[in-house]
């Protein structure tokens, strides 16, 4: 299971992450503007949104095992029907498909992890996190240069690319998790007559709490991966220079997500949730007092994001009593966070577009940063969701 748990987090950022070091490729090849280019990275996170929400309950009718092999194998059929020459149609179809299914996955995977591993939530969470941002580092670093093998005489293009970075270890991935499931998916919940009674996860204060601290760093993130790139190359550095610079945010990040339970051990892990935001506030006035310094403030962002992703991931678990409510907090967290990160990158982009440089981008990132910090102060109560219910 621990294998085919890394497998898992290996698939679920490369689909995303290689799309920034790609947009100069992109933009010119299908006529987008910069503010529709933002929208590329937004789809999936609208489909996170939407759909997040049923991931319990699909996984209560059908069983957590079979509906995540179920995504996997769509995530599968996404990213190849996403690198389809041809219409630009399918580009938007895959993604669509693509955030499908990373929505149920990035739901149920804190529910597996209380789970199969509950004596050990914080350290699983941290490797999956770690995996997460070490394969998406990956693919923003090896984007660009797949493009521009020969295949066989021209470039091989941004489509080549993007199915090779997104799909290279997703049969693996399927192939590990049937085996190791295989015989012990739990029995399918018998579905009551009628209407069910709502859990009362969305009238929690708790639950609120995780939500918006999952939904602000999220936001942090894809803003950051999908405009790191562009930002790096205004500044006179190559597409390829650019890519490895999203790369070296990213290997940071698996650093702050290995570094965060060592942090939550301490008496001060009560504040942990406020104070790692600040790292990336830190980043983000540098880059906008000396960009040419980005080798500096990259990692500075990688650290607080990597390590903000797992503090989000772990509240999901720590602050249910049981991997049913851990499921149905994931999925409530997870369906209002991708609302707010869904307009991060077309915001920052359509900033970008209208002032033609990036102060008023940054200084939004900025103002979430600190909104980030402050949520985190209540978020770190130590407190458990529905646990005001009779």
């Amino acid at each position: 299971m621990v294998i085919a748990v890394c497998l898992v987090a290996a698939n679920m950022r490369p689909t995303i992450t290689a799309i920034g070091p790609l947009l100069d490729q992109i933009g010119p090849d299908t006529g987008m503007a910069p503010g529709v280019l933002g929208l590329i990275a937004s789809v999936p996170l609208v489909a996170w949104a939407l759909v997040s929400p049923l991931a319990h309950d699909l996984s209560r009718r059908f069983g957590m095992s079979r509906v995540m092999t179920a995504s996997l194998v769509l995530l599968t059929i996404g990213t190849a029907v996403r690198s389809l020459s041809g219409p630009v149609a399918s580009l938007w179809i895959g993604a669509a498909l693509i955030g499908i299914a990373l929505a149920i996955v990035n739901v149920l995977m804190p529910a597996v992890v209380k789970r199969d591993f509950p004596r050990h939530v914080a350290s699983m969470t941290a490797v999956y996190s770690a995996l997460l941002g070490g394969f998406g580092a990956v693919a923003s670093g090896i984007a660009v240069p797949i493009s521009q093998l020969p295949w066989p005489a021209d470039p091989a293009g941004w489509r080549f690319s993007l199915l090779v970075t997104g799909g290279a270890l997703l049969p693996f991935a399927v192939v590990a998790w049937v085996w190791a499931t295989r015989g012990s998916e739990e029995p399918r919940a018998p579905r009551p007559p009628g209407r069910q009674a709502p859990t009362g996860i969305w009238r929690d204060r708790t639950a609120w709490l995780v939500a918006a601290y999952m939904g602000l760093q999220a936001s942090v993130f894809y803003m950051l991966v999908t405009w790191l790139a562009p930002m790096s190359i205004s500044i006179g550095r190559s597409a390829i220079v650019a890519g490895l610079d999203v790369m070296l945010y990213q290997i940071f990040s698996i650093v702050g997500s290995l570094l965060l339970p060592l942090l939550l051990r301490g008496r001060a892990r009560r504040w942990v949730p406020a104070l790692i935001p600040v790292l990336s506030v830190v980043g983000v006035i540098g880059m906008m007092v000396a960009p040419g310094m980005i080798l500096l403030w990259a990692p500075c962002l990688g650290l607080s994001s990597g390590a903000t992703l797992g503090m989000s991931l772990t509240l999901m678990a720590q602050r249910a009593r049981d991997h049913g409510t851990a499921a149905a907090l994931s999925g409530m967290a997870q369906s209002v966070g991708y609302v707010i990160a869904a307009a991060g990158p077309v915001v920052f982009g359509a900033l970008h577009a209208a002032t033609d440089g990036w102060l008023w981008s940054l200084t939004v990132l900025l103002l979430v940063l600190l909104t980030l910090s402050a949520v985190g102060v209540f978020a770190g109560r130590e407190r458990y969701v529905l646990d005001a219910r009779p």
